[in-house]
């Protein structure tokens, strides 16, 4: 199909349109149909990629993608990123990852992870929503129109509860999701619209934070997954991780491990692992250089490819091995795979992908850009929802097996897992004391015989069953998932018709008066955070009119008027100045007369590029 690079783009009113937002550990991109075929959206002479990063100032402002990542090791405690690890976590689940966070951790009351910065607290869902409301106003600003209905992606091996945080984050973000997606069926989307052919696709999604492996059959447009399996802690991060326990343990004699455990170290470490992993990716050792922030001093070590690749095998085994219980799952050994298709950034790493076709044993697609492609997939299915081509069609699965407890702790389990969705399973249940008027119910999620041993997604109770002996009354429970995988519960005692129904509102999640609060707090505040950020903006384009001014200035100042040179100087001196001002109206002021002051100096400019050029076709003419 050929991809191609976007960088502005004609509003189109009478057209209902709707973005791909492919939400990342490591970055998140936008993409839109135009034209026939998904496109990835840039800003003009910029890369479409932004950083899942966040930074909080000490009054409150948030600064989101490269300028947060670039505030990583001069205001570690503040930055965070890798924020998706956390999403429908409780504290408990994330203690691997919180030993490498320079930031504080702690926990609500049901079970949320939050981030403290600046003695407040966050959950992932509002610090991924301050992810999806840049990249959304970056994708608007290019297609020249305000666009709020997305389509979003999710590791496949996303469980209920981080499903759930991820609507909430594009509530917070003032989006309207359609449909949520699993990031390798929606590659397989991209794969299968560029290479127009059938048969099954194995679709290896390694990421900044998770891993996936998607089963899939193509036939005439129909996608249908047939097994997926993946592990939701392991990625790209767990290579730094890897690498930043060797810079430990090599530096172990040099520091103690209070030095280790500070945050400047942790941000500066894991910067200087990730920047050695990228270029292992291609060079044959690599010097990895650390600047020690207490001290100050200087560290560096030489690690070979051959160190690096034994370094990481044990982690690339663990993709292998889901990739094993994927094919199991489907009943297919690795030769019935007709295609592989890579996905992730992670999957740049050469051992990744010599890996990946040993076991397969065919060589693995590489063409579609890993670090795109899910976002290609996700602007295809958007497309699809908002009423465009109908030639394709999607059958997910989901990725683990749901529930109930029964009596000794055991767990029926009412839908497996790799069903089809949506799809709705209804079974009989009954009472085990005489004269019980009520039933409660625990909903589980995960693979384990035991109640305990799986995942808690709620707890709701049936009331008003008429009293007679154990075992008499007659009750159903139907479990409904929709097409985005959330989950309805409703028992039904089938004499009285007495009923009950809940929308699974997974225990580490927001309540719906939580996420309440939280957005009218954001309107509340949405003037003076607006102002705030426009104050962020005039500076830097300020800078930016500064710089290009003082670079041209002496160049042209033969040719300008003594009146325009005064009114261009006395400009600069004044938004030189505006720079340690907070006023808006002042800094705005100051940008407007700057920019009137600079218009001699552009025009001069301008008519000087355009005597060049008709010169030079002259000159070709003769």
């Amino acid at each position: 199909m050929g991809f191609v690079e976007l960088t502005v783009l004609n509003n189109r009113p009478s057209e209902r349109r709707a973005l791909g937002i492919d939400l990342g550990t490591t970055n998140t991109l936008a993409a839109v149909w135009h034209e026939g075929r998904p496109i990835v959206l840039r800003p003009e002479g910029k890369s479409g990629v932004m950083p899942s990063a966040v930074n909080i100032r000490e009054d409150g402002d948030p600064l989101v993608g490269r300028i947060a990542r670039d505030q990583a090791v001069v205001d570690p405690t503040n930055t965070v990123f890798s924020v998706k690890r956390f999403m429908g976590r409780g504290l408990a689940d994330v203690e691997a990852d919180a030993q490498y966070s320079p930031y504080a951790l702690s926990e609500t009351e049901r079970g949320v992870v939050q981030v403290e910065i600046h003695g407040k607290k966050y959950t992932p869902q509002e610090l991924s929503g301050l992810i999806l409301q840049k990249v959304h106003q970056m994708a608007c600003s290019v297609l020249g129109t305000d666009i709020h209905e997305v389509v979003i992606t999710v590791p496949a091996y996303f469980d209920d509860a981080q499903r759930q945080a991820t609507r909430d984050a594009a509530r917070f973000a003032g989006l309207d999701v359609l449909r949520i997606i699993n990031e390798p069926t929606a590659a397989s989307l991209a794969y299968g619209l560029d290479q127009k052919s059938d048969g099954r696709i194995a679709v290896y999604d390694f990421g900044g934070g998770t891993f996936d492996v998607s089963l899939l059959s193509i036939e005439e447009g129909v996608f249908q997954v047939l097994a997926t399996a993946g592990d939701t802690h392991l990625g790209g991060d767990d290579i730094d991780r890897a690498l930043i326990e060797l810079m430990r343990m090599k530096l172990s004699d040099e520091l103690s491990h209070e030095d280790m455990a500070e945050p400047g170290f942790l941000q500066a470490a894991r910067l200087a692992a990730e920047k050695a992993k990228i270029a292992l990716s291609s060079d044959p050792e690599h010097e990895i250089r650390l600047v020690i922030p207490a001290s100050g001093a200087h560290w560096h070590h030489t690690i070979t490819r051959a160190d690096y690749d034994a370094l990481i095998d044990p982690l690339i085994e663990r993709t292998l091995q889901a990739c094993r219980q994927a094919l199991s799952d489907a009943g297919l050994e690795p030769d019935d795979v007709d295609e592989v298709v890579l996905v992730g950034g992670s999957t740049r790493i050469p051992l990744v992908r010599s890996r990946v076709e040993e076991f397969f044993g065919r060589k693995p697609h590489t063409e579609l850009n890993p670090d795109e492609v899910v976002a290609l997939g996700a602007a295809a299915q958007a497309h699809v929802l908002v009423g465009g081509t109908r030639e394709l069609l999607l059958m997910d699965v989901t990725p683990l097996s749901l529930g109930l407890e029964t009596m000794g702790g055991a767990v029926a389990k009412l839908v497996e897992r790799n069903s089809t969705i949506p799809c709705s399973v209804t079974e009989g249940f009954t009472t085990y004391a005489d004269n019980q008027t009520g039933i409660d119910f625990r909903i589980l999620q995960g693979e384990r015989e035991m109640a305990d041993d799986n995942r808690t997604l709620a707890r709701f109770k049936l009331s008003g069953i008429p009293p007679m002996p154990a075992g008499m009354a007659s009750v159903g429970v139907r479990f409904h998932l929709d097409a985005d995988g959330v989950l309805t519960v409703t028992a039904k005692e089938e004499s009285t018709g007495a009923k009950s129904t809940i929308e699974v509102q997974p225990m580490n999640g927001l309540t719906d008066g939580e996420v309440e609060i939280m957005l009218e707090e954001s309107i509340t505040n949405a003037q003076s955070d607006f102002d705030r950020r426009r104050i962020v903006d005039l500076h830097a384009e300020i800078g930016s009119m500064i710089r290009a001014a003082e670079k041209n200035i002496e160049s042209a100042r033969s040719e300008l008027d003594p009146e325009s040179l005064e009114d261009l100087g006395s400009a600069l001196a004044a938004a030189r100045a505006a720079g340690q001002s907070d006023t808006l109206a002042k800094i705005q002021e100051t940008r407007d007369k700057l920019e009137q002051a600079t218009l001699p100096l552009a025009t001069l400019l301008m008519d000087s590029v355009v005597r060049n050029a008709v010169a030079g076709k002259r000159l070709d003419e003769l």
